[in-house]
């Protein structure tokens, strides 16, 4: 991965590189504070102080020349203002017009450059505070942080809040919506606030400026949950305009169809499994087998699903609909056949059609940026939809009648109601899917305002100043080298894993232990609710969906509250913590064992483990390689992996309980015997 400071020589606007941060030269001041460290003990105020100054002497170079550029677009806006008074005081003029509004929007085209500037220096004070941080272990972000921008003379809310740059933009907009008002109802921006202007340049600024914000959201928090990775160095408008070119809002919703359908068609059979396995002649917990080979089938299917959306969407998309119609009529007909192998046949069909990892990398490659982490958001909504939505259908299922020979019942119309869904799915992706263009990497050119930024895999200036010496031209080239790299997605399985860090695993064994414990809790539910509470097969689907139900709230408040007043690493002890908890209070400690106590301890569990797996995918698209966020071999997929085998092991841990106890064991719940595999 290349360094910060790199990346930032090669994205810096060549004609204001004298104003950006010098992020090098504190780099290499906390690397001298570090190695004196190491010989003597330094006075840490003396540190901080020092380090303090030399921040603040940065910031205050940026500021001033924000303040002095956002003058100039002020004098800019003024003039255009009395043009526009003289030229349409006669009345409005069609040439007028358009003159004006191009004059605005080359006004806009110089901002979208400023705010550019902005963000690259946000970044890398963001990225010094931080290095800052973890080599003195001092906590000096917050400090620094604290003192600086609660302070009446703030320089720092320049970089962070940009209050003067919102005021340009305000200008701008306003202006723009006056001339296109071509019916003079004078409806301003202050007076509608919901007033939308459709105007590509303003497009533009509002998503640069939300990017700038960085501030933290539901939708923002439900993106990260998905997992759908993105970079963090902003891209000018060139390549979110070629996105734009190939975006199919009809082709992302069936995207999201699909991943409701697949999380509907996962967990429609859990309240019958267990009944369905006993009328073919196996034990109850072989519901474990049955729910768990879809998972089996699902970890082959997502590489090679990611893989064929290198070459086609659509493809891929029509295969894995028609495997999951034979999947579903399979797992209907068993019952007639009375065959618990062409039931599991079914549920691995069903697996081998798990497109996931296409409908990821549909949102992540083919959904403009300003749109992604919506879509980010609408992929784990209809995830979490249709969790609560497949327990809920199986509650009107409780008919029994013959059509043809063929029997319908609890246990079988999920399997038809499915294969139905996905014949209608299969139709409408037929008609209504575009394929998006599948270009090779080449090299796109961009002109903004007088300077040209060109991108080959990364951004880098065109206009290079005809004074370098030669070692500057071969540390560009260098550098240019390792960019083409580090932006190069990996190829390989092995080269993926050479990639994980100790924390990327760190954060992937928990992410596949919290899916373990959900897994546990939701298969095994139908099992020990008949056993301890005769619970019939509609209480525990209404059970099920109560849980799926809770994943969208959890998430508005984690997103809108909890992750903008706790660290995201407290918030991960935290949820674990209360993980272990309600694992612990699902053990049978009071005879007889009481539904309160499994609903308190099942709902306590479930909902920390939401909360877990946010925090834990967000933590880990902030430290896995950028390298990991295209390709096959992308984070992903391999998230997707873990979590899937999480899933089969603890399918695997129902059965092997539920022959244990076959066996003379004491009837214990699937659920106390997880606690071990966590803890450790």
């Amino acid at each position: 991965m290349v360094a910060f400071g790199k990346k930032l020589k090669e994205l810096q606007i060549q004609e204001w590189k004298g104003y950006y941060i010098e992020y090098k030269l504190l780099k290499k001041k906390v690397k001298q504070y570090a190695q004196q460290n190491e010989v003597v003990v330094q006075d840490r105020d003396y540190v901080l102080r020092d380090f303090s100054r030399m921040l603040d002497e940065q910031i205050e170079k940026i500021v001033l020349f924000i303040l002095r550029r956002q003058g100039q677009l002020a004098t800019r806006l003024s003039g255009l203002a009395d043009h526009g008074d003289e030229s349409l005081s006669h009345g409005p003029h069609h040439d007028s017009i358009v003159e004006l509004r191009e004059g605005y929007r080359e006004v806009g085209r110089d901002l979208l450059r400023l705010l550019f500037f902005v963000e690259m220096n946000a970044i890398g004070l963001r990225k010094i505070l931080k290095k800052f941080d973890k080599r003195f272990g001092y906590k000096f972000t917050n400090y620094y942080v604290k003192t600086r921008a609660n302070h009446p003379y703030s320089q720092l809310r320049q970089v962070f809040k940009h209050v003067g740059i919102s005021a340009v933009v305000g200008s701008i907009s306003r202006n723009l919506a006056d001339l296109k008002d071509d019916h003079r109802y004078y409806a301003s921006i202050y007076d509608h606030p919901t007033l939308h202007i459709s105007d590509p340049i303003i497009e533009s600024i509002e998503a640069a400026e939300s990017r700038l914000m960085n501030s933290t959201d539901f939708l923002q928090y439900l993106g990260k949950h998905a997992f759908i990775m993105q970079d963090e160095l902003p891209f000018p408008s060139s390549e979110e305009k070629n996105t734009n070119e190939g975006y199919h809002f009809m082709s992302l919703l069936l995207n999201l169809v699909n991943t409701f359908l697949y999380m509907v068609n996962t967990y429609i059979i859990v309240p019958t499994a267990d009944d369905y396995s006993l009328s073919l002649g196996a034990a109850a917990t072989v519901c474990g087998v049955v729910i768990g080979s879809m998972a089996v089938a699902q970890v082959f299917s997502s590489v090679y699903f990611s893989a064929w959306s290198n070459k086609s969407y659509i493809k891929p998309l029509i295969f894995s609909s028609i495997v999951l119609l034979m999947g579903n009529t399979l797992y209907a007909l068993a019952y007639d056949l009375d065959s618990i192998y062409v039931l599991l046949v079914g549920r691995v069909f069903c697996g081998l059609g798990s497109a996931r990892a296409v409908n990821r990398r549909y949102i992540s490659d083919c959904v403009p940026p300003k749109l992604r982490m919506k879509a980010s958001a609408g992929f784990v909504s209809a995830g979490a939809l249709g969790m609560a939505c497949g327990p809920a259908l199986a509650c009107l299922f409780q008919r029994k009648f013959k059509i043809f020979k063929l029997t319908f019942n609890e246990d079988t119309l999920p399997g038809w109601f499915m294969a139905f869904a996905w014949f209608i799915y299969l139709l409408w992706l037929w008609l209504s899917f575009r394929e998006p263009l599948l270009e090779k990497e080449e090299i796109i050119v961009q002109h903004v305002a007088s300077d040209t930024i060109v991108e080959t895999g990364v951004l880098e200036p065109l206009l290079l100043g005809s004074e370098k010496n030669q070692q500057d031209e071969d540390e560009q080239q260098e550098c240019d080298e390792l960019s083409k790299e580090s932006r190069e997605p990996v190829t390989s399985i092995m080269s993926a894993y050479r990639l994980l860090t100790p924390s990327v695993k760190v954060q992937l064994i928990i992410y596949f232990m919290l899916k373990y414990a959900m897994e546990i809790l939701l298969a095994e539910s139908s099992v020990i609710t008949s056993y301890y509470f005769i619970w019939s097969t509609n209480k525990v689907a209404m059970f099920l969906a109560c849980l799926g139900l809770t994943v969208l709230p959890v998430s508005i408040f984690v997103g809108s509250y909890i992750s903008n007043v706790f660290e995201e690493r407290q918030v991960l002890l935290a949820s674990e913590i209360m993980v272990c908890l309600g694992i612990v209070l699902s053990f049978q400690v009071i005879i007889p064992y009481s539904a309160p106590q499994y609903i308190l301890s099942a709902i306590l569990t479930f909902v920390s483990a939401e909360v877990l797996e946010g925090v834990n995918l967000s933590l880990l698209s902030r430290v896995m390689s950028s390298r990991l966020s295209r390709g096959t071999y992308n984070g992903g997929l391999l998230s997707t992996e873990a979590g899937t085998l999480a899933r089969v092991v603890a399918d695997g841990t129902i059965t092997v309980a539920g022959y244990w106890v076959g066996s003379g064991g004491s009837y214990i719940t699937t659920f106390q015997i997880s606690i071990i595999s966590f803890l450790l």
